[in-house]
């Protein structure tokens, strides 16, 4: 019990953000800072929403972060994903729904005066298992470009 009361303890006190994110998918953002320069950043997010086949994905990257100069930085770090498929195409014979994604992160980010930054990423990814119909390339993570707002606690 002790023990379980000091690790919570130790992760409330490191500076978190949540926020979203919007690219290739609309998500959802939860960062965890883990030492000073280092974070885990968690995203849940849906896409294609309105085709005729859409997915949910949960992507974790470890991302290192400098800062270039004053309020600005920039991170870069390897990331993996999960997903599941849904939608009018599911009777394609070479169609899997679960997807795993391996890839990674770099982008720039603007910490305000306030409690908030904005970031501008790049998170390329590539299919290592699933989705593998004639609908969705297995390299079409590779464009996957975003701008994330988060609110940062301290």
């Amino acid at each position: 019990m002790v023990i379980m009361l000091a690790v919570a303890s130790v992760a409330f006190a490191q500076p978190r953000a949540i926020g979203g994110r919007i690219g290739y998918n609309t998500e959802f953002s939860y960062q965890h800072s883990i030492t000073d320069g280092m974070y885990v950043d968690l995203t849940a997010g849906l896409g294609n929403a309105w085709s005729y086949w859409a997915y949910a994905d949960v992507t974790a990257s470890f991302d290192w972060v400098w800062n270039i100069k004053g309020i600005w930085n920039w991170f870069v770090g390897p990331a993996a994903g999960i997903g599941v498929g849904y939608g009018a195409y599911y009777r394609d014979y070479n169609y899997m729904p679960l997807r795993v994604n391996v890839g990674g992160q770099i982008g720039f980010e603007w910490q305000f005066g306030i409690p908030l930054n904005l970031t501008v990423d790049w998170r390329p990814m590539v299919n290592v298992m699933g989705f593998k119909n004639t609908y969705y390339a297995p390299y079409s993570g590779l464009f996957n470009f975003g701008v994330g707002l988060r609110y940062r606690f301290h």
